[in-house]
């Protein structure tokens, strides 16, 4: 067994995300975008729109600006000239995946997930159930709210006025459970609202029409986190797709057997690592990005920590006063490193990106790193269309920060 540095796996690690690798210099394109999905294999969805739509973001972080367009259309449209690439289902968490890994996450490969909880609500009422896929071919893609209408009076127990957004109407719930079972997927989104439609007439018939086993599909998930990820401990890979653990530890055994993936020693790390044979591990990586919080080189906190010494927590649903760093933090990568964290708004009002805080990390190279996130922040404005980058005042990056941005020498 081989033995490694913790170093030489975060370097792995940053080299299996794209970070290891120069920006295109002209305009993204397709051509740039399909080769990441291939890399990354999922993009997180989250309904958080502070900064910018999840999804989009690890696109950004990798690829610098391009159109948002380009990830909506291979996403949400079809053509014949430019088929679509992604579809969503519940893979890390709701995430868009490549279309040919459909039949991966429909195998038992992948444990159960919270929809099993609406089994007693669609065991109850299967009239309602027929009925909305009834509607649902007849007019999909289309909304819960719009089914709800277009169902009338018995289609069950209406969302209450005022209610949380987890307090969901029976026709969303059973929507959402028709969509975790794959008798439902995404056809298109608007506003992001998510608008049902069958699976046949959103995924190719040749995906359709090639089932996997779930052994081989586990066998399959795994290989493909283990290249996403680098090195990765067994915990690691299990999460990536949010896999069983005996489904998981079965598959990384076969995989082991038939030499697909490589068992590693990485030192400091408390257990064996993972990896592909021939997974790059380069010497060196220069890397710049903003990494919004559910990105996949961070979104295992565990992970992040043992690699980077970074203990990173979203605040969200922290009280502002007890807050350490902000509402919506994006740490800030550079070279192969976690060297600060940025609370980062996007105000369409005002037409700004703002930062209501910005944090160095120990150690940090304070001039650097401020020089470097600045000009990181000019291209996220650019590419949000935003006119101008405003610093609120929490943070010892502020100062310094300030001063780059309006182009003084740092001190």
């Amino acid at each position: 067994m081989e033995r490694i540095t913790a170093a030489a796996a975060r370097r792995a690690a940053l080299a299996a995300q794209g970070f290891a690798q120069a920006r295109p210099s002209g305009q993204v394109t397709r051509r740039h975008l399909v080769p990441l999905i291939e890399r990354l294999r999922l993009l997180q969805l989250d309904s958080v729109n502070v900064a910018v739509r999840a999804h989009y973001m690890p696109v950004f972080s990798r690829l610098g600006a391009y159109p948002a367009g380009l990830l909506d259309e291979a996403a949400w449209s079809h053509s014949a000239r430019r088929p679509r690439l992604m579809v969503e289902y519940w893979a890390h968490e709701a995430s868009l995946l490549p279309v040919r890994d459909w039949p991966l996450l429909q195998s038992r490969a992948k444990r159960k997930g919270w929809w099993r909880y609406y089994q007693e609500l669609v065991e109850s009422k299967p009239g309602l159930v027929e009925d909305v896929l009834a509607a649902v071919k007849e007019a999909g893609p289309i909304g819960a709210g719009a089914l709800e209408q277009m169902l009338g009076a018995g289609s069950g127990v209406p969302r209450p006025k005022g209610a949380s957004w987890w307090e969901r109407s029976e026709v969303k719930r059973i929507c959402e459970f028709l969509f975790g079972t794959g008798q439902l997927t995404t056809g298109t989104r608007v506003n992001f609202q998510r608008l049902y439609d069958l699976p046949e007439r959103v995924l190719p018939p040749e995906v359709l029409a090639s089932p996997v086993d779930a052994e081989e599909a586990a066998r399959r998930l795994i290989g493909y986190a283990a290249t996403a990820l680098g090195v990765a401990t067994e915990v690691e890979l299990r999460d990536y797709y949010r896999m069983g653990p005996e489904t998981c530890r079965t598959a990384i055994q076969e995989l082991v057997d038939a030499g697909r993936l490589e068992q590693v020693e990485v030192r400091g790390w408390p257990k064996y690592g993972y990896r592909s044979p021939g997974a790059r591990m380069p010497r060196k990586v220069s890397a710049r990005a903003l990494l919004c919080p559910f990105d996949p080189l961070i979104w295992e906190r565990a992970r992040t920590e043992r690699m980077f010494g970074f203990r990173y927590r979203i605040e969200i649903y922290t009280p502002a006063e007890k807050r350490e760093h902000g509402y919506y933090v994006f740490p800030f990568l550079l070279d192969d490193a976690l060297v600060a964290r940025v609370d980062l708004k996007t105000d369409r009002a005002a037409n700004v990106l703002r930062v209501p805080g910005a944090f160095a990390e120990p150690d940090a190279d304070v001039p650097r790193v401020a020089a470097e996130l600045a000009a990181e922040l000019r291209v996220m404005a650019d590419w949000l269309e935003l006119d101008d980058v405003v610093l609120g005042e929490r943070g010892d990056l502020i100062a310094p920060l300030a001063r780059a941005l309006s182009g003084e020498p740092g001190r």
